[in-house]
């Protein structure tokens, strides 16, 4: 389960952050998920929570913000969205997509004391 390392990877960096900028504690952490970083949510929310204990994002909520996947199709030459990696393009069925954003997991803003 790599939910739990991404989410000690998340304390990390607030922690970190923390300890730069001088507050206490995080209340909530706003966190974008692409459709493509294969990383489930539920699964990340259940290892932030463990992980996030004694320090200063003990009891913070964390919100998630989903990001579409999109793909340039080099058949029909244009962008598209897609949900997985593999799928076809949306527009003329090709499997030529390189993914261009959306596979990505960042810490989009944090809310403190």
């Amino acid at each position: 389960m790599h939910e739990m390392s991404l989410s000690r990877g998340m304390i990390d960096i607030i922690q970190d952050y923390a300890a730069k900028s001088g507050f206490r504690r995080v209340d909530v952490v706003r966190l974008e998920i692409g459709a493509l970083s294969c990383v489930e949510p539920a699964a990340l929310e259940f290892c932030f929570e463990s992980v996030a204990r004694d320090t200063v994002a003990d009891g913070a909520k964390l919100e998630i913000i989903n990001v579409a996947g999109e793909a340039w199709c080099w058949d029909c030459a244009r962008g598209v969205e897609v949900d997985r990696h593999g799928d076809r393009c949306p527009g003329c069925g090709g499997f030529r997509l390189k993914v261009r954003s959306g596979d990505a997991m960042r810490i989009k803003e944090l809310e403190v004391v």
